[in-house]
């Protein structure tokens, strides 16, 4: 069946409502009806993830009864529908209606849930999974993406977000459902009746919260800080305020204009604390009141954004992902080494596209540091292994993408553990006569200055995947030898699972799943990565540099990233 024919059906079929078929008729545009039309939104290793609208290529009440129908049959199949399954959702607009939906979905199938009593963030649902010993957990979110998306997450019995072989096995099941007709449905009486549908809320707040001030190393430290904090619109609000206050920080101000929950993102026109734009109120804010440390989450209260002042100057300064997680981990390292709770058989976890320094940090601390790839998922499944091997214990692990975890309590990134290290980290800190930012400068001077960039090319539609998959075949058949002024020495391509070393031409296995990821070492400790984003319509261009000052590591890297994207013109 082609698009237009598609189109034709939701138009007309009795299953499809009427909001939904007036919706589709009034699109005069020939290439908008082609767009949600000529795929169905694929359900990935990271679930859903897709513009709000009708069609197959939207997320909609269709498409996501359709994946949850999926997951149902799988659970199903495993005998596991009496363990239940978790569900909360962000911010985002349809965001609680979808996750109804995916209860009654679940419940028509005789599966328990138990679904959030209002919006929570991402790692609370991660943390719920587990301590309610559930099947799976879903989080209606699309993350830091634009107000026109939302999406679907699935995770597992462990809290991670699925992966192989689950992942493939629920992708299968949700392929098989053909037909909207497969879908099951029950009204929310006859749920509530049968004991299928549950409602939680401040139990397992509270729960979450006895896990995360465990985390706190210096709980007695001075609490004098003054802290600015913006949960960007999202779920970050109440949780990150409510452990503060526990921990006994009270100069706590909060960015008013984006303190409430808002699917249409009013003042910023991208929810994302990686980008500076989203900063401009809490700047705003910071300067009023002298604050030492500016704080944002995104919708899903997952990854954090982070400024501090700069003692010399009195500017306010950026951190990158890779910039607070270093600052946590060596944190977290130094003062455990200093009270004799640093275990000898601890680990570090990054992604193979996050910091160097972390090497260099974890090899100061005779830490074992292990790579994963991209994506927090991999990190949680590392979790579960250490669990069942005993061989090592879990110290941190984090992604440049602005995401870190402390504990195990969650087995995803979570943001609001990440509010409360940082602000403890800045008191102590404060009482030395340094900032946060003084402190960075500290760890360049001891271990060198790292310096990591992104190059991201949005790509929309089917051209543009067309093109993203163009790019990479490219780079695949015809390998870079050098990007600008430094060789290759190493390529790695986690596809094909299979590492080049250009000086001897000897070929080794990478032992990492499979991922259409590509992967260039080069010299003098620099790197570059592509891949296509898992979630967005993009291309991403990672890459890394080590230098002797500030200013260097910025000119070798804006020169490296001229080169990365010269080759991909």
């Amino acid at each position: 069946m082609n698009y237009k024919q598609e189109y034709q059906k939701w138009c007309q079929d009795e299953i499809f409502d009427e909001k939904t078929k007036q919706e589709l008729k009034q699109i005069k545009d020939e290439e908008e009806i082609k767009d949600r039309f000529y795929k169905n939104l694929e359900f990935g290793t990271a679930g859903l993830r897709g513009i709000l609208g009708a069609g197959t290529n939207r997320m909609n009440y269709y498409t996501v009864t359709k994946a949850t129908q999926g997951l149902a049959n799988y659970i199903i199949e495993k005998e596991k529908k009496e363990k239940g399954v978790a569900i909360s959702y962000d911010s985002r607009n349809m965001s609680k209606e979808f996750s109804e939906y995916t209860a009654l979905c679940l419940n028509a199938n005789g599966i328990k849930t138990y679904l959030f009593d209002s919006l929570r963030p991402v790692p609370e649902l991660s943390f719920a999974v587990r301590h309610l010993n559930c099947i799976a957990g879903i989080m209606i979110t699309a993350s830091h993406n634009p107000p026109k998306y939302n999406g679907y997450k699935v995770y597992w019995e462990d809290g991670a977000q699925i992966v192989s072989p689950v992942d493939k096995q629920i992708i299968e099941n949700v392929n098989k459902i053909t037909d909207f007709k497969m879908i099951k449905n029950i009204s929310k009486q006859e749920a509530i009746r049968k004991g299928l549908y549950n409602i939680i809320g401040e139990e397992i707040d509270n729960e979450y919260k006895k896990e995360l001030k465990k985390q706190s190393i210096n709980q007695d430290i001075q609490k004098d800080l003054k802290i600015v904090y913006t949960p960007l619109h999202g779920t970050g609000n109440i949780p990150v305020k409510d452990i503060l206050k526990q921990l006994g920080f009270t100069n706590v101000y909060i960015v008013a204009e984006q303190e409430k929950p808002d699917g249409n993102f009013p003042t910023v026109d991208y929810p994302n604390p990686e980008d500076e734009k989203a900063f401009t109120l809490a700047l705003e804010l910071a300067k009023k009141v002298d604050a030492d440390i500016v704080l944002a989450t995104d919708p899903d209260a997952d990854r954090l954004g982070v400024y501090a002042k700069d003692s010399k100057t009195g500017e306010y300064m950026a951190f990158t992902g890779n910039m607070s997680a270093i600052i946590i981990l060596e944190y977290i390292l130094s003062q455990r080494k200093k009270n004799n709770t640093l275990p000898k058989n601890g680990a570090i976890i990054k992604t193979i596209v996050s910091t160097n320094m972390a090497d260099t940090i974890s090899k100061n601390y005779n830490m074992k540091l292990l790579e994963v790839l991209t994506g927090f998922k991999y990190i949680g499944e590392k979790i579960k292994e250490f669990e069942k091997t005993k061989e090592n214990e879990f110290i941190f692990g984090f992604e440049e993408s602005y995401g870190c975890l402390v504990g195990t309590h969650a087995r995803d990134k979570d943001a609001i553990v990440a509010v409360m290290m940082l602000t403890e980290i800045a008191a102590f800190y404060k009482k030395n006569k340094i900032t946060l930012w003084d402190q960075m400068i500290n760890l360049y001077e001891k271990y060198g200055y790292y310096k990591e960039g992104l190059a991201t090319i949005t790509m929309e539609g089917q051209k543009g995947a067309e093109k993203i998959k163009e790019i990479m075949e490219k780079l695949r058949k015809d390998a870079p030898k050098k990007f600008g002024n430094y060789k290759v020495q190493k390529a790695k391509d986690y596809k094909t699972s299979e590492c080049i070393d250009l000086q001897t031409n000897e070929k080794t296995k990478i032992q990492l799943p499979i991922s259409n990821v590509l992967y260039y070492e080069l010299e003098n400790d620099a790197w570059c990565c592509v891949r296509p984003s898992g979630t967005e319509p993009k291309i991403k261009f990672y890459m890394g540099i080590k230098a002797t000052s500030m200013k260097e590591a910025q000119k070798q890297l804006e020169e490296l990233n001229k080169a990365v994207l010269e080759i991909v013109k």
